[in-house]
């Protein structure tokens, strides 16, 4: 029994829920405490994965919490909590709405989970995680957003329709922001050590790159709402690696403080995950086209802050 190791889940969607059975499945913690604002939902669910427990290498305890005081002394807290932007709403109005949500999740976290490690997967991603740096002021290895988790597991995907072999052995890079601005990097992607370059051309390159920034959209289209399997999915992987502490490398938006030229803003970049969270920050070599393109990824970012800070939410 993992004893200790407790990761408090808020928002009882389908992302959130995902998470917590993937969790279970897979033995990664001793307990899953799931929150959400309509405390039925969470208790339903709750009672739901608990009762596939007994078939799980561990015995994950999963409970549901009726209050934020109910989700204390938690390792890591994931907050999935927000809402869809909808036909009428203008970027504005979903940046102030969701910034509002998580304003009140991380007031409880650090009420009741002060030394958590806070994963941040509540959209847009990127400035959600800045904006939990801000209210929070802690250092910035406790603060990741879960994007590049997502996204890289979507360009292996792409990459495995292309090739037709190797699932399991594509390790796929993409950096840059959680949206259309975000940067999948073939040039440095590969399958079984094999460099990418050397198993497509550049027409498959650019269509793999083309079809991994659609990738959420694609699934929209078909369901008719957000993808909720390998958000799921990518968040364990996101959890393991914290408490395993097996300093894997995976792209995820954290605090930039000088790297990649860039300060006081939260990006997607390859990062060392540990036991502390974030423990290092890989600066890749980008060419001018990369660069150029990464400062479009920050410039997108920085106007949402912007936003923020020009109606007072800061203040």
């Amino acid at each position: 029994m993992l004893v200790g190791r407790r990761v408090g889940i808020v928002g009882s969607g389908f992302v959130g829920a995902t998470a917590a059975y993937s969790l279970t499945l897979l033995g990664t913690c001793h307990e899953v405490v799931m929150y959400d604002i309509f405390p039925d939902l969470a208790k339903g669910k709750a009672i739901d994965i608990g009762q596939s427990t007994s078939y799980s290498p561990q015995g994950t305890i999963v409970t549901s919490a009726e209050t934020p005081s109910d989700m204390k002394d938690c390792d890591i807290v994931v907050i999935t909590a927000g809402v869809p932007r909808k036909g009428d709403m203008t970027r504005e109005d979903l940046l102030l709405i969701n910034a509002k949500i998580v304003k009140t999740v991380v007031l409880d976290i650090m009420k009741y989970s002060p030394n958590a490690i806070i994963l941040c997967v509540a959209n847009p991603l990127d400035v959600m995680t800045y904006v939990i740096h801000r209210l929070t002021k802690w250092p910035r290895n406790r603060i990741i957003g879960m994007a590049g988790a997502l996204d890289i597991s979507r360009m292996a995907y792409q990459i495995n329709k292309k090739v037709g072999f190797g699932p399991g052995q594509t390790r796929a890079i993409v950096i840059g922001d959680h949206g259309q601005n975000m940067i999948p990097l073939p040039e440095i992607s590969a399958v079984g050590g094999i460099p990418l370059s050397q198993l497509v051309g550049k027409n498959d390159m650019d269509e793999i790159i083309q079809k991994t920034k659609e990738g959420g959209a694609e699934i929209v289209k078909y369901l008719g709402t957000s993808a909720y399997y390998a958000p799921g999915r990518a968040i364990t992987v996101m959890i393991q690696a914290i408490l395993d502490d097996s300093r894997i490398v995976i792209p995820s938006s954290v605090l930039l403080e000088g790297e990649y030229g860039y300060s006081d803003v939260t990006v997607g970049v390859p990062v060392v995950l540990g036991s502390s969270g974030c423990e290092q920050i890989i600066e890749l070599e980008l060419d001018s086209e990369n660069k150029e393109k990464f400062a479009n990824s920050v410039a997108s970012i920085k106007e949402g802050i912007k936003i923020l800070e020009d109606n007072g939410f800061f203040e």
